[in-house]
């Protein structure tokens, strides 16, 4: 069961606090420890009026109870207190017809729910700044969000919030102050004029404040999400986009035919683009007039080129590649571990130099070299519908998870499928998934994204859900910095790792690639960088070691220092790497992922998730002589199972590409149906004891992709799974 979380020594302001949701949230709040301000003017619903006696009432209540609270009846935060945490919540309402608005009621609501949100806002920012911590949570409404007949003034200043939201989002969270919106549905003075006296009463606030508290508790991640809560069901929304259509051509005017002709196309969401920044939205655009400059642009939306394309991509997605070994001595992992910069010089890198040292291990990126064959060894160019010219083949970006610290020596068997396929208009971005094991047991999972120069425009989608997203860095000083001066023969010894590319050891090839020598691998920069995070952060305890994600951004040469600048944030260490000489970024917007010392001490991984273990495997041992189920399913299940709220161990049951195969690690390619809950509730649920919607409703349980194959799993746990 995980630990409750508490708020002792926080201090909260909750505006609006004299009733309803703002009510609810000050009374849980104060339950769990905070110090609660507890601001309410006092008004009327109409904003009318001011008095203290909703404020004093919350205030007597938490204290009976034993919690601590203070009331407050000014409309902008006392300047006094030391905010980490802080709500806004109006409940004023001037509806109207938009004939019939004044501009009285205009600027009420939106001196109020706006103007106020950026008021109260303002009095505790420079306190979060300082301290280097806040939570503050907007309240926007459906309204807001979707628009409703007679509130115009109130719709347009709760989308306003969202906006202010946002932005808020972006400038704390150099200084870890995160900003989400809610959009609440309870019952509330605010609600009686929209809403059925029956229904309000339903709807309760206590329904709307766990999702409050989970947002502004300090081991909560979440930033600038919008969520939309009531009634015990919380959903986050996001904004989506089409891929549209360039309907202009060089030297050509635009017209309104050429809109009316391409009308369909540009309200078309299939394959919708999911833009996350301005920076994204904007790049689209720019991306665009690169096309229209360069004259490749038809604006016949039916193309048979782009529709071929299109279809070549979609048919690559899901391709398998032959499964392969990767066998290795402790030779290849001495070998990797000098091709990335350990060196005697350092005497904790005799753990990866020496067979003989008593604590011997492999370095953990040198997962990568495991799993590479089906990139390095040409098998881009056999993929069903594409046409992949290797010479214009760039690495992007590599993701990389440990599940169990690598072997001195082994040999793993090797799974790579393509999980995606993504149009960035001047290239194309394959999405590469690849998964060792050892045995049955998944080692590591890489995801090589590589990036065809050229290839692009075809109309595909531009981002994909599968894709392990490069994080931007902390905007500080970093806190630590390590430098290694590589030598000469750096890319000469790190290519007998595997990597046999002669543009990192042949001058000639070197220059016609545009080289006026040869350059050194990105993955070695990588194993750098990923020795220096474990050596400051991990004291080489290559177990510590969970996940690390890259973004290569420029070539370094051989007998340059790299300069590995890391940010610690819990358990994640961003870094960057520069070239000290000339000062460019050569790895970008990465980051490592460590596992917290107390975790394992405690419980080893193969510990954990051993009792559902045994259920699964006892389930695939059935579905061998129960194929109808297989057929009958046709589905693929991911397992999340958790301890302490956290993701422990994975594991996948596949009733539609190898007829009932269950395995440890995440799904090949992608799950139809991802369940997340503790070893504890899953054998509860197998057993009987626990019912699987009851455990959905009550958070126990939860649910993504096609939750309603669910139904189909748990005809299965009921007869088929019995122990």
């Amino acid at each position: 069961m995980a630990s409750p979380l508490r708020f002792d020594g926080r201090v909260v302001l909750v505006t609006g606090a004299g009733g309803g949701l703002g009510r609810a949230y000050a009374l849980a709040f104060a339950e769990r420890g905070a110090l609660v301000v507890v601001n309410d003017l006092g008004g009327n619903i109409k904003g009318v009026g001011k008095g203290s006696f909703a404020a004093d009432k919350v205030v007597e209540e938490i204290r009976k109870k034993g919690g601590k609270a203070v009331a407050n009846y000014v409309y902008t935060a006392p300047l006094s207190l030391s905010y980490p945490i802080q709500y806004q919540f109006f409940r004023i309402l001037r509806d109207r017809s938009f004939a019939r608005i004044s501009d009285e009621d205009w600027d009420l609501i939106h001196r109020v729910h706006l103007r106020g949100s950026f008021q109260v806002t303002r009095a505790a920012w420079d306190h979060m700044k300082k301290q280097k911590y806040g939570r503050i949570i907007m309240t926007s409404s459906a309204s807001g969000i979707y628009g409703n007949f007679g509130q115009a003034n109130y719709t347009a200043a709760k989308l306003g919030v969202l906006g202010l939201s946002n932005t808020l989002a972006i400038e704390g969270s150099k200084s870890n102050i995160h900003c989400n919106t809610i959009a609440p549905t309870a019952g509330s003075r605010m609600t009686q004029t929209v809403l059925p006296e029956d229904i309000v009463e339903a709807l309760k606030p206590d329904y709307v404040a766990p999702l409050v508290l989970w947002l502004c508790h300090e081991s909560c991640e979440e930033n600038g999400g919008l969520f939309e809560v009531g009634a015990g069901w919380i959903g986050k929304l996001r904004w989506e986009r089409t891929l549209g259509a360039i309907v202009r051509q060089k030297n050509q005017p635009m017209t309104p035919e050429a809109v009316k002709a391409n009308w369909k196309k540009i309200c078309d969401f299939h394959n919708a683009s999911k833009p996350q920044t301005i920076q994204e939205s904007t790049g689209s655009t720019i991306e665009v007039l690169s096309k229209i400059d360069s004259g490749g642009v038809s604006t016949n939306h039916t193309s048979q080129t782009a529709s071929a394309a299109t279809s070549g991509f979609a048919t690559a997605i899901g391709h398998k590649f032959p499964p392969f070994s990767s066998a290795y001595t402790e030779l290849e992992t001495i070998m990797y571990a000098l091709g990335v910069g350990a060196s005697i010089k350092n005497p904790k890198d005799l753990k990866f130099i020496y067979e003989g040292s008593s604590d011997f291990s492999c370095l953990p990126t040198f997962g990568v070299i495991i799993g590479q064959k089906s990139v390095m060894g040409g098998g881009l160019a056999d993929i069903p519908g594409l046409s992949v010219n290797l010479a214009k083949v760039l690495h992007g970006e590599q993701y990389l998870e440990i599940y169990k610290p690598l072997p001195r020596a082994g040999k793993l068997k090797c799974e790579a499928v393509i999980a995606d396929v993504l149009d960035k208009g001047s290239g194309v971005v394959i999405l590469m998934d690849v998964y060792s094991y050892s045995g049955e047991e998944l080692i590591c999972y890489n995801q090589f994204s590589v990036f065809l120069v050229g290839s692009g425009g075809f109309g595909g989608k531009r981002t994909s859900d599968k894709a392990k997203v490069a994080v931007a860095i902390p905007n500080r000083p970093p806190d630590a910095v390590l430098k290694d001066t590589t030598s000469l023969n750096q890319a000469a010894l790190y290519r007998l790792s595997g990597d046999w590319n002669p543009l990192h050891i042949d001058p000639n090839f070197a220059s016609l690639a545009g080289f006026n020598k040869p350059i050194l691998h990105g993955l070695c920069t990588f194993g750098f960088s990923a020795r220096h995070v474990l050596q400051q952060f991990a004291d080489n305890d290559v177990s510590r070691f969970k996940a690390i994600k890259a973004r290569f951004a420029k070539p370094i040469f051989p007998g340059q220092t790299l300069q590995t600048e890391m940010w610690k944030e819990g358990n994640r260490i961003h870094f960057q790497t520069k070239v000290q000489e000339t000062g460019d970024v050569v790895i970008s917007n990465a980051y490592v992922d460590l596992t917290p010392t107390s975790d394992i001490s405690a419980e080893t991984p193969s510990k954990v998730g051993y009792k559902t273990g045994i259920q699964i495997t006892f389930l695939f041992m059935n579905f061998r002589y129960w194929p109808e189920v297989v057929k009958k399913v046709n589905a693929v299940f991911e397992w999340h199972i958790t301890k302490d709220g956290n993701i422990a161990t994975k594991w996948t049951i596949d009733l539609k590409n190898d007829s009932g195969k269950v395995y440890q690690g995440p799904a090949k390619g992608s799950a139809d149906t991802t369940i997340i809950l503790s070893d504890e509730d899953f054998m509860e649920v197998v057993l009987g004891k626990l019912d699987p919607q009851k455990a959905f409703f009550s958070g126990r349980l939860k649910a993504r992709g096609n939750i309603m194959l669910s139904q189909k799993l748990q005809m299965i746990l009921k007869d088929y799974a019995k122990l």
